[in-house]
C-alpha cells in the first residue's frame, strides 16, 4: 500500500436522490413506463454500420419519484462534484483534499450500480476493501470514466482498495501507474457541460486565467441538495441506494456541509450524525443494508471511505 494512503487512511472517530439513477438491477416500479425498446444506436435501422455501439443504461423508473418525463442522467461522480462546486465560481474548492480521492471510488460504484463489475467469489471471505473484484458486463456505458476504468479492471484482478489507489495514482509500482485516471475533475465538469448543466467560462486571477465551469442548470443541484436532505433527515420514503452512496461519498468527500447551508445548527449537526452512521452501517455490510441492494463492491467502497482521515 502506498505511503500517501497510510496517511490518507486512519480511523476516526464519530466527531466526523434520485432524479437522475442508471442502476441495471433496481427493481421497476409498477406502471412505470417502460423504456427497454428504446435504440440508442443512432442508426435508422439499429445496425450501426460496424460502428461500436454504446448501450446506454435506462433511468430507473423508481426514482422517476413520480413526477412523469426523464431529467437528464447524471452519474455519482457527477452528482458529487455538484455538490462540491460554488455556483457562480464554477470551481471546486482549493482546500478540498478528499474529492479527488473519493470520486475514483464512486466510479466504482458506479459500476457497481450497473452490474459491471462484481467481487471475486471465493471460499474465505476478505474484510471488504480487500476483496478482488473483476468485470462481470464488458459493455460499454457511453460514459468515458466509466469505460476506461472498466477497460483497467477487466486487465487485471485486485483489491476494492487497491483499485480505488491505482485510479488515484496512488501507487509505487512503476507497472501499474499507466492506471491512473487523469484529469478527472475536469473532465466531469466537461460531461456536465455536454448535458447542459454547466457552461464552460474563464477566470481571470491576476497573472492567468483558469476554467471555469459555472452552474446552468439550477434545478439539477436543488434535486440533488433535497435528495440529500430528505435522506439525511428521514423525510419521505426510504432512500434507495444510489441516494445513499451519493451523500456516504458526499460525506466523505467534504461537500455535503454544501447541501446543509438552509438548515438550522441542530439540523445540520443530525445530519452529519446520521451521514457518519450511513457510511458505518453500509461498510459493515448488514442483512439490512443487503437487502436494501448495497452491493459488496458498494461496502468495500465504503470501509476506504471510513478510513480516510479528515472526515469532517
Amino acid at each position: 500500500m502506498s505511503a500517501g494512503l497510510t496517511q490518507r487512511r486512519r480511523n476516526v472517530g464519530g466527531n466526523s436522490n434520485d432524479f437522475t439513477e442508471y442502476d441495471d438491477n433496481a427493481p421497476k416500479s409498477a406502471g412505470a413506463a417502460d423504456d427497454a425498446n428504446v435504440d440508442f444506436s443512432g442508426s435508422p435501422n439499429g445496425s450501426g454500420g460496424g460502428q461500436v455501439q454504446h448501450e446506454r443504461d435506462e433511468l430507473d423508473d423508481d426514482d422517476n419519484n413520480g413526477k412523469g418525463g426523464k431529467s437528464k442522467k447524471l452519474t455519482l461522480f457527477e452528482e458529487i462534484l455538484l455538490l462540491g462546486y460554488k455556483d457562480n465560481e464554477g470551481r471546486l474548492s482549493f482546500w478540498n483534499d478528499n474529492i479527488s480521492y473519493v470520486l475514483r471510488g464512486t466510479i466504482l460504484v458506479e459500476l457497481s450500480l450497473r452490474n459491471r463489475i462484481n467481487v471475486v467469489k471465493e471460499p474465505r471471505k476478505r474484510p471488504f476493501a480487500e476483496r478482488l473484484i473483476e468485470v462481470t458486463d464488458e459493455r460499454l456505458t457511453g460514459e468515458v470514466l466509466l469505460d476506461e476504468a472498466l477497460r483497467y479492471i477487466k486487465t487485471e484482478v485486485d483489491s476494492i482498495g487497491n483499485w480505488v489507489d491505482l485510479l488515484s495514482g496512488e501507487t509505487w509500482n512503476l507497472a501499474k501507474i499507466g492506471y491512473q485516471l487523469k484529469q478527472v475533475r475536469e473532465r466531469i465538469a466537461k460531461g456536465l457541460v455536454d448535458k447542459g448543466v454547466l457552461r464552460t467560462d474563464r477566470v481571470n486571477y491576476v497573472f492567468f486565467d483558469l476554467p471555469a465551469h459555472p452552474l446552468v442548470d439550477v434545478k439539477i443541484k436543488e434535486d440533488i441538495v433535497q435528495r440529500a436532505v430528505d435522506c439525511l433527515l428521514g423525510r419521505g420514503p426510504p432512500p434507495n441506494r444510489r441516494t445513499v452512496a451519493m451523500v456516504c461519498a458526499a460525506y466523505a468527500a467534504n461537500v455535503l456541509e454544501n447541501a446543509l447551508v438552509g438548515l438550522s445548527h441542530a439540523q445540520r449537526e443530525a445530519a452529519f450524525q446520521k451521514a457518519d452512521e450511513l457510511l458505518q452501517e453500509h461498510a459493515n455490510y448488514s442483512d439490512k443494508v443487503k437487502n436494501a441492494g448495497t452491493t459488496e463492491v458498494m461496502a468495500g467502497v465504503f470501509n476506504v471511505y471510513a478510513k480516510m482521515d479528515s472526515i469532517l
